[in-house]
């Protein structure tokens, strides 16, 4: 763990460095035009609860006044030199200097800490009896303990000139400089953020915070006075009709992270500070979170996950659609009825993996931990439960509902039956939903829609369970994919222009950054990542109907029917995969994947709905839609209940699915007939770039705009 301390202080060093060499003009800038109150704001922003050091002998802090007592709120505000010193300081002299020497030749950091142990009374839990700490040379900050009297008398020149200590002293010599440079590293990143006149749109805050109900707050949920129709039973027809439902709004969603630099810096913001490594270990430890290397991974994941989940939910209708071509034949049917099993536990996994993912950062923090030194096969850090989840049955309902949906191998039974619990709970508490944060309540979502997706497909067709032999076509090279994109991530640099995260929001960037991540895609992989998913469905496709045919050709001869093994099929080596990738690009039209990233600067042509329709409508109903279709930079919010009341007064019904997830149902005087379904908003307001989303997805289905709508 000291080497890994050690490399956590050079990273956060060479953060700073890179981050001043590239925005000190600005951080300057911007700094010096900030008046006292804004610097303050500015310096407590990337506080823990914006509590700082007031003054240098501050004390209701604890010790911290004793290790760092030049961070403090007094200074900072008062002279816009004082921090722009320091910063030029801690990032072009080297972690040794700042060790000897303070800003303009003052007390370096050693000397600060053997003042505190002196005359303050700092002293270290731990005596580290026989341990110390070196600060010079390739050993800096590395700590050893030494019991050989002959390894003593190799380090006493050393000790002598102060440069290896006692580790109980060495400690808060590290701690110094670990939280001077982290909080330098983040109070750039807001200065930059406060004093911006650039960025696209302001983007939601880095951390999510719990949103708190008030007693003056209603509940959300859908107005009584909302249509739902009556249940009725599912087609096939239906099933294909829910899967594209679900894979247009994933794909929608892709578009945005492509297009609207808030949404792919929001979404950027949500994989960083949802890294396992936040998660203490069983020692409490926690692995060093805040380096900037680990942006650019958290931008591929982003990315990725999107792609991953629009075409797993693509192949899931296709397969659909196959199925509801070929009912009648008996040896397909069994084929295809064994890879969409297959393939819904699959999107089932990787639901619960992402929804696993936050919540073990966010209400389920104290449930989980780290196993050091363990990893998973995405080569992230091994995280699991702790304690009992049933221990919560009475204490936190909600939170014991989500525990189990968390646990390792959940089968689909379990996964209804946990979920419908949940649901049902939910229903009858509507605040506790709202003490989730947005990224819970997200996934949650997208793990209620699978969920909800094998209820429903249940209902219309018995499912084969699933097997590992049997209809592993989409599962075995999805997961070959998988392995290989995780392989490569964490040698994306995008540095120079996610860093900070909230860079993405200045013109040009975010189209930087999507641009070399393609170019870094055709290097690793042979062609663009949407290419490869793209690819990778269709020749799914295909090897299905192939043993469609297979299957039906033995069956006539009177043969046992048997499955191809996708398995066997696909054991080439990534090398030879990236090469033939690199020939079929050769010979690839001049067109644009449907997941393309870096989407073209030619205009598109607007695509007019066949029948268009206007709507007669109240003076409440327009303002419901003119706040949708706002285009303001500055773009507002409309209430959840009141978009569902305006959706219902045009005569669609409402009908509550899979949690939080809703489908709106056009009446039958309208020309389109595709249904709209949607996530329903964390809190009681569509925000953000959900606003985006809909609005998007109502065009895009029913041709709206704000054309459509006259008030009455």
């Amino acid at each position: 763990m000291d080497n890994e301390r050690a490399t956590f202080l050079k990273e956060l060093h060479s953060d700073l460095a890179r981050k001043c060499q590239k925005h000190a003009t600005v951080v300057e800038t911007n700094w010096r035009s900030f008046n006292p109150n804004e610097r303050a704001n500015c310096f407590k922003a990337g506080a823990a609860d914006g509590v700082v050091l007031k003054h240098s002998l501050d004390r209701s802090l604890g010790n911290v006044y004793k290790i760092i007592p030049d961070l403090n709120l007094h200074d900072i505000m008062s002279d816009p030199d004082y921090l722009l010193n320091l910063l030029k300081h801690r990032a072009t002299k080297t972690l040794f200097e700042q060790y000897c020497e303070g800003v303009n030749g003052g007390p370096g950091d050693y000397a600060m800490i053997e003042e505190s142990v002196r005359t303050r009374g700092l002293k270290h839990v731990n005596s580290f009896k026989n341990c110390y700490t070196m600060f010079q040379g390739s050993m800096y900050a590395i700590s050893v303990q030494v019991l050989a009297k002959e390894a003593l008398a190799a380090l006493e020149p050393a000790i002598r000139a102060h440069v290896c200590l006692p580790q109980s002293v060495g400690e808060f010599v590290m701690h110094r400089q670990i939280y001077t440079l982290q909080t330098l590293n983040i109070l750039i990143e807001d200065i930059l953020d406060q004093g911006s006149k650039s960025r696209a749109q302001k983007a939601p805050t880095k951390k999510e915070k719990p949103t708190k109900p008030t007693d003056t707050e209603p509940p959300v949920a859908v107005s009584k006075s909302v249509a739902q129709p009556p249940r009725k039973k599912l087609t096939l027809s239906d099933l294909v009709a829910s899967a594209r439902d679900h894979q247009d709004r994933l794909e929608e969603y892709l578009r945005l992270l492509s297009t609207e630099p808030v949404v792919l810096a929001h979404a950027v913001n949500i994989w960083f500070f949802s890294r396992p490594e936040l998660i203490p270990d069983e020692k409490g430890r926690r692995l060093p979170v805040h380096t900037d290397k680990y942006i650019s991974a958290a931008v591929f994941e982003a990315i990725h996950s999107s792609i991953q989940g629009a075409a797993t939910w693509n192949y899931i209708a296709s397969i659909l659609e196959l199925l509801e071509k070929r009912a009648e034949d008996r040896a397909c049917r069994a084929v295809l009825l064994q890879e969409i099993s297959n393939i819904c536990q699959l999107e089932l996994n990787r639901a619960q993996t992402l929804f696993k993912r936050h919540v073990q950062t966010a209400t389920g923090s104290n449930w989980f931990k780290r196993t050091s030194n363990m990893y998973d096969s995405a080569g992230n850090p091994r995280v699991g439960i702790k304690g009992k989840p049933e221990d919560l049955t009475v204490s936190d309902p909600q939170l014991h509902y989500m525990l189990r949906l968390c646990q390792p191998k959940l089968t689909v039974s379990n996964a209804i039956t946990w979920m419908q619990k949940l649901s049902e709970f939910q229903k009858s508490h509507p605040r506790e939903r709202e003490k989730l944060v947005e990224s819970e309540a997200d996934s949650l979502g997208d793990l209620a829609i699978i969920i909800g997706f094998i209820l429903d497909f249940s209902s219309v067709i018995p499912i084969p369970s699933f097997s590992n032999n049997k209809g592993q076509m989409f599962v075995s090279k999805s997961r070959e994919v998988e392995s290989e994109f995780n392989h490569v991530k964490d040698q994306l640099d995008l540095l120079d222009f996610v860093v900070p995260i909230d860079n993405l929001l200045e013109p040009g960037a975010a189209v930087g950054a999507l641009k070399k991540l393609d170019q870094f895609a055709i290097e690793k992989f042979g062609t663009k990542m949407g290419f490869v998913y793209q690819d990778m469905v269709a020749d799914c496709l295909s090897g299905v109907q192939e043993q469609c045919e297979d299957v039906e050709a033995r069956f006539a001869q009177g043969l046992k029917a048997e499955f191809l093994s996708a398995l066997g099929q696909s054991a080439e080596s990534t090398t030879i995969r990236v090469e033939q990738r690199k020939q079929k690009e050769k010979t690839r039209p001049s067109h644009s994947s449907v997941y393309d990233i870096v989407v073209s600067t030619k205009p598109a042509s607007p695509q007019e709905p066949a029948l268009p329709q206007t709507f007669n409508i109240d003076d409440s109903t327009a303002e419901i839609f003119k706040g949708l279709f706002c285009k303001s930079e500055s773009r507002g919010s409309v209430p959840w209940v009141g978009f569902t009341e305006a959706m219902t007064k045009l005569g669609f019904s409402v009908n509550p699915k899979y949690g939080s997830v809703y489908t709106f149902y056009p009446p039958e005087s309208m020309a389109a007939r595709k249904s709209l379904t949607l996530h329903r908003p964390h809190g009681p307001k569509i925000e953000g770039y959900r606003l985006l989303m809909i609005a998007r997805r109502v065009r895009t289905l029913y041709g709206w705009g704000e054309e459509t709508f006259r008030v009455e």
